[in-house]
């Protein structure tokens, strides 16, 4: 279906918006988007350091005891 939209069916839906919304409207929009793209890579960030902070707990030392008292 979108397929078939070229360079002037764009400009023409960019136009309709821009009339029906206004540019402060949109670019208040845009920076919302914005701080909700950064949000959600932090929050992305936040968990894989989670979950490396989990590997790492569940990683323990298996020398054995008589092997640790030789050092």
């Amino acid at each position: 279906m979108l397929n078939n939209i070229g360079l002037p069916g764009l400009l023409l839906i960019a136009v309709v918006v821009l009339v029906l919304f206004g540019r402060g409207k949109i670019s208040s929009l845009m920076g919302e988007v914005g701080k909700g793209i950064t949000a959600f890579k932090k929050g992305v960030d936040d968990g894989k350091k989670e979950l490396e902070d989990d590997a790492a707990e569940v990683a323990r030392d298996v020398t054995p005891d008589e092997e640790k008292d030789k050092v």
